[in-house]
């Protein structure tokens, strides 16, 4: 049995719910253009988890998938009501990035470094001592 405790979130109008164990491995500021679009924000801070220690707990017949359609694709789970980016599936299916906006209670975790800076919005200067990648590290 996990020692971790569980982490609840949902999206802006609360139609979602879901857990989540805060156990994630690792937590980072990406400013790549599919972010910024998928926020309307400077950047998406987000926390990586094994797929499947996420899960929805109510309105998961409301959320909005999209992205990639075959199994090894990346998509975005969004709430079909308000449209709150609650995470993103990547490599594969194996990983959960949960939007960290979305997380009702605060986890243990803080973002470490910035990503796709080299794509960042141009009226946006970061100002903190975190490293900073043109890409991935």
């Amino acid at each position: 049995m996990s020692t971790n405790r569980t982490l609840e979130g949902s999206c802006l109008c609360g139609a979602v719910t879901y857990e989540v164990e805060d156990a994630f491995r690792y937590a980072l500021n990406c400013h790549c253009t599919d972010c910024r679009k998928a926020t309307g924000a400077a950047f998406k801070p987000i926390a990586g988890i094994e797929a499947e220690k996420l899960s929805i707990t109510s309105g998961a017949d409301t959320v909005l998938r999209y992205g990639g359609d075959r199994p090894e694709d990346s998509y975005d789970i969004h709430c079909g009501k308000c449209g709150s980016l609650l995470y993103s599936i990547v490599q594969k299916g194996t990983r959960a990035n949960v939007s960290l906006g979305t997380l009702t209670d605060a986890p243990s975790i803080r973002p470490t470094m910035h990503i796709f800076v080299g794509s960042k919005a141009p009226w946006y200067e970061i100002t903190d001592d975190l490293p900073q990648y043109e890409r991935f590290p």
